[in-house]
């Protein structure tokens, strides 16, 4: 373990954001590489979160802030049981 808590991540980051082919790609590496801190420190599996973020990305866009890693099965749960009581409504 490095000697100053969890520090090793974010020079890792740090020093592998040099070789990132455009801005935009440095960008959207830092942006996962956030995310999957995020979630490593509220206990939840980083693969998991990125993958349920994706199945729910048309829900996950109209709210983002309900999908932050320290609250999204909480919007999971929202989201699976409207799908639920929508296919469980009649059709007009």
């Amino acid at each position: 373990m490095p000697p100053f808590g969890r520090s090793l991540p974010t020079r890792e980051g740090r020093k592998n954001a040099l070789f990132y082919r455009t801005l935009n790609g440095a960008r959207v590496g830092d942006l996962f590489m956030s995310l999957i801190h995020t979630a490593e420190l509220h206990q939840v599996e980083p693969f998991d979160y990125l993958v349920t973020l994706q199945r729910h990305v048309t829900t996950v866009a109209l709210d983002p802030s309900a999908w932050m890693p320290w609250n999204y099965t909480e919007a999971l749960a929202n989201a699976e049981a409207a799908a639920a009581n929508e296919a469980e409504a009649p059709p007009d």
